[in-house]
């Protein structure tokens, strides 16, 4: 598996298994199913509740734990220092293990300098081998990257065809700060795999508009997590590395970048208000 160097010298996997939104009565069963095919990331979260799942695969799967490398996040009800530090050693027990391969603060909603700090202790202390954010925009990921006393190894954010993130990207990259794509495959949106430009490049290759995207934005040196429920989508989405996009390839992709969410804007109120009370 192709990895990614983490400001820590931390080796991550390039690609990866998410669960946002696996029923966590199916959660077992799909990251087992992942996890024969090949993955070895899981993303998961303290929100999506289904770490015990992702925990129990892992667990039963008979391999190391050394051999996988486990995301979760920390949600915004347990935001601030103590509720975080909390939080840490419950995901720890639901997960099963002793150390968490990376921690994200999910959302930039409540005290979320307070959960930094826990995060920082807890990776001093072993706990966590890297830590970062997920959803800070520039403006915030700005901030917090100049008052923390540990730089965020990652920044997961909505990143595929439609929305590269290229101006985050640019701070990202003075910052040492790896992005992270949640949504690589715009969760089917923008009639993303009727995509003409894809469908074309798909056909070159001999490969779907799925494995296109993926391959699009390993290329670009972002991190996918692609959730299926069914193991030959799994299989599919692992199946990107025996095979290179060519520049003329990359070029008609970028060019697809609107630069705008297909999802949420993050930046109005009334998102704000959803999602603290979610």
């Amino acid at each position: 598996m192709q990895t990614i160097k983490l400001n820590n010298g931390v080796e991550m996997p390039i690609l990866g298994y998410g669960v946002f939104l696996v029923d966590p009565k199916e959660c077992e069963r799909c990251v087992s199913d992942a996890i024969d095919v090949g993955y070895r990331m899981i993303d998961t979260a303290q929100a999506y509740y289904n770490e015990e799942g992702v925990g129990n695969a892992v667990k039963k799967s008979g391999i190391n734990r050394d051999e996988f490398f486990l995301v979760s996040k920390i949600w915004i009800t347990n935001g601030g220092d103590e509720k975080a530090k909390s939080s840490i050693d419950e995901s720890l027990k639901k997960l099963q293990t002793d150390y968490l391969d990376l921690m994200l603060i999910h959302q930039p909603f409540n005290d979320y300098y307070g959960t930094y700090c826990a995060m920082e202790e807890a990776y001093k202390a072993g706990k966590l081998r890297a830590i970062g954010v997920s959803n800070f925009f520039p403006d915030r990921f700005v901030d917090i990257s100049n008052f923390v006393e540990i730089q965020p190894m990652i920044n997961q954010m909505e990143t595929h065809v439609f929305q590269q993130q290229k101006k985050l990207r640019e701070y990202l990259n003075k910052y040492n700060t790896q992005l992270m794509s949640w949504s690589p495959m715009a969760r089917g949106e923008n009639n993303i795999f009727d995509n003409e430009i894809l469908k074309s490049i798909a056909a070159k290759y001999n490969k779907t508009v799925a494995q296109v995207a993926l391959r699009f934005l390993t290329q670009e040196n972002v991190i996918v997590i692609p959730k299926s429920t069914h193991k030959t989508r799994m299989k599919e989405n692992f199946e990107i590395f025996d095979f290179t996009l060519d520049n003329n390839d990359m070029e008609e992709i970028r060019k697809l970048d609107s630069g705008e969410s297909i999802f949420v804007d993050h930046y109005s109120p009334e998102f704000a208000e959803y999602i603290i009370n979610y």
